[in-house]
């Protein structure tokens, strides 16, 4: 979570990251547990403290809107019809099985037929088809799942154990899409419900259910012990070891480290650059790290009004922007520069540091032949009397403190060819609403979603269109026919050596549109303590399950 000016350019050479590079990425990060604590023999019972840094959800349920905070906790007493492994490979979850059919339009998935919810209601295809009709029907607002699924228009119940999904077109990315967190599957006795009471405590068929949850304090989950759905790269069967879970929500980095320190909490996410160096020379505190896939960290930059409607400016921007001495030091290590619309651990994703040199000298060359020649008192650049002014609107929920130092360096590296980078401080809600309305030029919104079909949603021209949310994911406002027509054709084809040069055409148009300032991966950063074992992080979208997990205290 949640708009064609071209610079016409020589062609550039394209680096592809390469598919090991990509898998070894996610067997050492994404998937992989920590070394295990000195007993190596899994122990049932004892509470896990989490202490969590994200924004507290204003809604338990990721159909209602679809950010991180929800998938975080959500995965926790929630599961998906399929999921991924380690090497990217979708995997049976509640689908033992599916089949496509010739022309692509139907997927038929064979359901596990001895799952329940955690309210009673049977696991069915039944169920299936109210999940999918709760995320598309616009009074739920939904957008991330909503937009990952705008081509399923029709379900059947073709038997208790078989849903058929029916297409509009062909989606190479379905698979993908419904492994994801935002589109895990609910009790329909528990949908039905007013919406509070559904985001209070969602019912689903996972290994913990919600037991309460205390506003501004914490959720406390409790263990299902009749749970029978693992994933099918899950550790063990049966039910989890832990009898419980308390997830708190502790915002300030110094204090949600202390309290790990002090034994008070047991794992920690959205761990700080300094805190990460220090827990890794401490011997008792271990760190794992996984990257979110779908699109890197990024600034975008809005095409559809001035000054960034003008490509010769958006690579001004680019030009004078030291990103490279700001990731370094202000992440002392913990990440690394990316040059890429998509996470390093996406393999179809195209690199091009070529692109995107810190060359301040060019940017004022630049910004000379866009007609900004005029300087004003406080030394900005101007044109016909007005001031080279970017409004950047950051959410103080999402941005950490080290990339609200990194936009202030970028805000002073440009400042010395002339740009005036207005960096403005909000909340989530207000933040929201300066993109809905357009009172933007630059901002970063990362955006989560498994695989290279995180294109279309960032850039396909159809992005700037709101979801019924409100939100919308174009934030660069790409409106480039020939990119639609790319990003369309790929979602389409199943052959995947065209499906992977589309890919490439398009990510190639955006980059050197300059329509984005790629930075790093969206970092996943997880501490902790020593007693706790069985922890990973799931190779769909880098959340942290404890299904597998124990405490050797």
């Amino acid at each position: 979570m949640p708009p064609l000016v071209h610079h016409s350019r020589a062609p550039r050479a394209l680096a592809v990251v390469s598919a090991l590079g990509a898998i070894a990425l996610i067997l050492t990060g994404c998937s992989a547990s920590p070394p295990a604590a000195e007993n190596t023999a899994p122990v049932s019972g004892g509470t896990l403290t989490y202490a969590s840094g994200d924004a507290e959800p204003t809604c338990l349920d990721p159909h209602v809107g679809g950010n991180y905070p929800q998938a975080l906790v959500g995965t926790q007493f929630l599961e998906s019809l399929v999921s991924r492994d380690s090497a990217g490979t979708i995997i049976p979850w509640l689908a033992s099985s599916w089949t496509q059919s010739a022309d692509g339009l139907a997927w038929d998935f064979t359901l596990r037929d001895t799952v329940t919810f955690t309210d009673g209601t049977p696991f069915d295809a039944a169920a299936v088809q109210a999940n999918l009709a709760h995320v598309q029907d616009p009074k739920t607002g939904s957008s991330t799942g909503y937009l990952a699924v705008r081509k399923v228009v029709s379900t059947t119940v073709v038997s208790p154990t078989v849903v058929r999904l029916t297409l509009s077109e062909p989606d190479s990315a379905l698979l993908e899409s419904l492994s994801q967190p935002w589109l895990a599957m609910e009790s329909p006795k528990a949908l039905a419900r007013s919406q509070d009471e559904n985001c209070a405590a969602p019912v689903g068929t996972g290994p913990f259910e919600v037991a309460s949850w205390v506003k501004q304090d914490a959720i406390t989950l409790v263990r299902n012990d009749a749970y029978s759905s693992p994933p099918a790269d899950a550790a063990h069967s049966g039910p989890a070891y832990l009898d419980s879970i308390v997830w708190r929500f502790i915002p300030d980095s110094a204090s949600r480290y202390a309290a790990l320190q002090s034994g008070a909490v047991d794992a920690i996410d959205n761990a700080q650059p300094d805190t990460i160096v220090q827990a890794e020379k401490s011997g008792s505190i271990r760190h794992l790290d996984a990257p979110r896939p779908g699109a890197s960290n990024r600034i975008e930059l809005n095409s559809s009004r001035a000054p960034f409607n003008d490509p010769l400016v958006r690579e001004a921007f680019i030009r004078a922007s030291d990103v490279d001495s700001a990731v370094s030091s202000l992440f002392q290590g913990t990440a690394t520069r990316s040059f890429s619309a998509l996470s390093s651990i996406e393999p179809l994703g195209v690199s091009r540091p070529d692109l995107f040199g810190y060359d301040p000298t060019a940017a004022g060359t630049l910004l000379d032949s866009a007609g900004w020649t005029g300087r004003d008192s406080a030394g900005y650049r101007t044109k016909d009397g007005v001031r080279l002014s970017v409004v950047f609107p950051v959410s103080t929920n999402q941005s950490i403190p080290a990339e609200q130092s990194l936009f202030e360096q970028v805000q002073a590296t440009a400042k010395t060819v002339g740009f005036d980078v207005v960096l403005s401080p909000l909340d989530l809600s207000a933040w929201y609403t300066a993109l809905g309305s357009n009172a933007y030029d630059a901002v970063s919104a990362p955006y989560t979603k498994v695989g290279p079909d995180v294109l279309r949603t960032l850039f396909d021209s159809a992005g700037i269109v709101p979801a019924p949310s409100g939100y919308f994911a174009n934030h660069a406002q790409v409106n480039d026919p020939e990119v639609d027509a790319w990003l369309t054709e790929a979602s389409q084809t199943a052959d995947a050596t065209r499906r992977a040069a589309l890919y490439a055409q398009a990510q190639n148009r955006v980059l050197e549109g300059f329509y984005v300032l790629p930075l790093y991966d969206q970092q996943n950063h997880y501490l902790l303590s020593s007693v706790v074992s069985g922890i990973r992080a799931m190779p769909t979208v880098s959340t942290p399950t404890f299904y597998d997990a124990w405490l050797n205290r």
